[in-house]
């Protein structure tokens, strides 16, 4: 992450609170006056570079995060790249197991929605595959 004057303190691939994203594209992310290139995982604890480049690469270790702060979210959404891509039942699973709701949609539409839940101060959180 590159930060251009947020004001907050930054460590390479973490920004310590969610926020909006603000645009996405080209293989990255905009946020907080800041620029990300490849995926991104929102947390109740910030927004963290995420590694998976493909959806149907992702697995269940890729989540550990997510259910380590599982009592914190309400609802997570997994913006999946330029096209909605099931994840496998194992994943599927896992969120079951750790009684989460997961949200598949193309990284567009799943950035829009988290921004508007996190505008309403919803406990959101989300998984995004960076778009060409």
């Amino acid at each position: 992450m590159s930060e251009e004057g947020s004001g907050k303190q930054v460590t390479v691939g973490h920004y310590p609170e969610p926020v909006p994203i603000s645009a996405y594209g080209n293989g990255g992310f905009r946020f907080a006056s800041m620029s990300h290139q490849g995926g991104l995982l929102v947390l109740p604890d910030g927004v963290h570079s995420w590694s998976p480049t493909a959806a149907e690469n992702v697995t269940v270790q890729d989540f550990a995060p997510v259910f380590a702060l599982a009592e914190q979210i309400e609802f997570f959404i997994f913006g999946t790249g330029e096209r909605q891509i099931f994840p496998s039942e194992e994943i599927r699973a896992a969120f079951n197991a750790h009684q989460m709701g997961l949200e598949v949609m193309d990284t567009g539409a799943a950035l829009r929605t988290f921004n508007i839940l996190l505008a309403e101060n919803r406990r959101v959180a989300g998984a995004f595959i960076a778009v060409l």
